[in-house]
């Protein structure tokens, strides 16, 4: 993904329109009953997180990616009603041919009102934001900027086989996102994964109701501002996660106001015709506008805070569980 600077600038002069907030009960002036949430392991999902840099940088084409991805099939597989793997060709914008793997956990196949999640789990080949200028072309291990939002999906899917909701939720991980040309304005080169999975969704004719792409969620000192163009295109889906992470005892890491404007997975989908929110951690104070360890050798699992990942997990199945 890439800082969009120019609409943040623009960002801090207006505030985005809002779409119409979803609505959560009908025709009625009486409160809708209480749901139950299931608990949202924090633990469990810091566990994934080092499952995952485990196998090392999951750089498409490598065996790191492969046994990666053989193994968060692996966990979908115990927990979803059905998965999908997706195999597409794309070309990167320095003229790599890869395979995208894309892996989608179905839950609640026949439901017809349905939720998209989604997360990237490939890593970047550069760490081309490193500090350290002989560490640039060393691959990123990706513990926040991949695996976190992974093992928050995956977390909660475990909590939707132990605790089956009404609404359909599609749990989709998405390849080759963060192969992108860097400091160009070249936003096509970024999301291939994602960009491949609109162009040959993995139900024909698929319309969720929304979806929450999940980026860098687990780091210290994490907090979720309103993204911009996740303002701009779905805003009252924003508002309805946002009021969701009050009602979870989460608003102290989901603050308001306005964000920052990133070109990630949620753009495409959302010029697709998929209101699409983008749950990610931008910090104003650092030079690229991300966490410290953003596209760095530093970004490994000490890192990471369980106790954010929980935030946004539990965000999640408040959404879920009241859809």
């Amino acid at each position: 993904m890439t800082l969009n600077i120019s609409v943040i600038v623009c960002a801090l002069a207006m505030l985005c329109g809002c779409g119409v907030k979803p609505a959560t009960t009908a025709g009625s002036s009486q409160p809708a009953p209480a749901v139950r949430v299931p608990r949202f392991e924090a633990d469990s999902a810091m566990a994934h997180v080092l499952a995952q840099c485990a196998f090392g940088p999951r750089v498409p084409g490598t065996p790191a990616h492969e046994q990666c991805g053989r193994w968060i099939r692996q966990q979908l597989e115990r927990w979803a009603d059905t998965v999908v793997v997706q195999q597409g060709q794309v070309s990167t914008f320095d003229g790599v041919p890869l395979t995208a793997t894309n892996l989608v956990g179905v839950v609640n196949p026949g439901a017809k009102q349905r939720l998209l999640l989604l997360a990237h789990w490939d890593c970047r080949p550069w760490a081309d934001a490193d500090p350290d200028v002989s560490k640039r072309r060393q691959p990123v291990l990706g513990a926040n900027d991949a695996a976190s939002g992974v093992a928050v999906l995956l977390e909660v899917a475990k909590c939707l086989h132990e605790s089956r909701p009404e609404v359909g939720i599609d749990l989709l991980m998405v390849d080759v996102e963060d192969w992108g040309d860097s400091g160009a304005d070249n936003e096509e080169s970024w999301a291939l994964g994602t960009q491949y999975w609109l162009a040959h969704p993995h139900e024909p004719g698929y319309k969720p109701v929304f979806g929450i792409l999940l980026d860098m969620v687990g780091a210290r000192g994490a907090q979720f501002a309103p993204e911009f163009f996740s303002q701009q295109y779905a805003g009252g889906f924003v508002e309805h996660v946002w009021d969701a992470a009050g009602a979870a005892g989460c608003a102290s890491w989901f603050v308001t106001g306005q964000g920052g404007a990133v070109t990630d997975d949620h753009v495409f989908v959302n010029r697709a015709g998929i209101p699409c929110i983008d749950i990610i951690d931008l910090r104003a104070g650092t030079e690229h506008g991300f966490f410290e360890g953003w596209h760095t050798t530093h970004d490994t699992p000490d890192v990471i805070d369980p106790a954010v990942l929980g935030a946004v997990g539990q965000t999640l199945l408040q959404v879920i569980y009241n859809f």
